[in-house]
């Protein structure tokens, strides 16, 4: 279920008053624990309403008003999407909102996204609903000639990602069906990039083929994290593009990392439309 977690704005964010570093600390742990549980979809606050407008239609005619707009206890100041089992469970990540915020004196606001299953069969469904056939998900896996571990934990310290399960072969019932030397290697490996999964195992024997012809892409906006990200991947690897400035992204660059995995990082990148 997906429910969008509104905080109502205030005097002060109606004045455009910027959150103070113990806020905007705070604020940021608490986004950062929700996305370790992989609940955290998005996020942003918004600017006060003076710089905003509504567009009122009547009779199909639009008009636009622009703010500031009065009761500010009614606006919006800010939001985040989180994807949870029931609404409890966003209830109970809306309780943690950071007492630092407005000296624990807001005012939040649970909304349930409408899906498809809510309405009843129509052919104007039937297109909405060919607009949205993807995935819920899609991860990466990468397989290892039994370096697993060490690799997905390098890459959780160069990302900062969580690392959400590492399992050996050696605690599931597939023991039996091993060697007894693969029972420490690994057999499922997940580190959590803000919701979206990297995963790997170790192979064994000719099960093991070296990753060829796919890159895993990070896309990140600041330019020096980027550039961090890159040089990290790179050591110990080999540089195949170096990071730089292209007609497509502000900076781009492609690297294979020590353990043969190819990675592309990019900053600013230029989406076609």
């Amino acid at each position: 279920m997906k429910y969008m977690l509104m905080r109502k704005a205030d005097a002060d964010t109606e004045n455009g008053v910027l959150p103070t570093e113990d806020i905007f600390q705070a604020m940021a742990d608490y986004n950062d624990r929700m996305t370790q549980a992989g609940v955290f979809i998005d996020g942003n606050g918004l600017r006060p309403t003076r710089e905003g407008c509504r567009i009122l239609f009547r009779n199909g005619e639009p008009t636009v008003v622009h703010g500031p707009f009065e009761q500010a206890g009614e606006q919006l100041a800010g939001y985040s999407v989180l994807e949870v089992n029931s609404l409890e469970e966003a209830i109970a990540w809306a309780k943690q909102w950071p007492p630092e915020d407005a000296n624990g004196n807001v005012t939040l606001e649970l909304r349930r996204y409408f899906t498809l299953e809510d309405f009843e069969p129509s052919p104007a469904l039937e297109q909405h609903r060919s607009l949205g056939q993807l995935p819920r998900e899609m991860n990466v896996h990468v397989a290892f000639a039994g370096n697993c571990r060490e690799a997905m934990e390098f890459y959780a310290a160069v990302t900062g990602g969580n690392m959400e399960a590492v399992i050996a072969y050696g605690e599931t019932p597939a023991a039996e069906d091993v060697p007894p030397e693969m029972h420490d290697r690994v057999i499922h490996a997940s580190l959590n990039l803000r919701g979206r999964r990297l995963m790997g195992a170790d192979m064994s024997g000719d099960c093991y083929h070296p990753p060829q012809g796919a890159q895993i892409h990070l896309e990140y906006e600041d330019t020096d994290q980027a550039e961090r990200v890159f040089h990290a991947l790179s050591d110990g690897g080999a540089i195949i593009m170096p990071f730089e400035k292209t007609f497509w992204a502000h900076r781009f660059g492609m690297t294979k990392d020590r353990f043969g995995v190819q990675w592309m990082i990019s900053s600013q990148i230029e989406h076609c439309q």
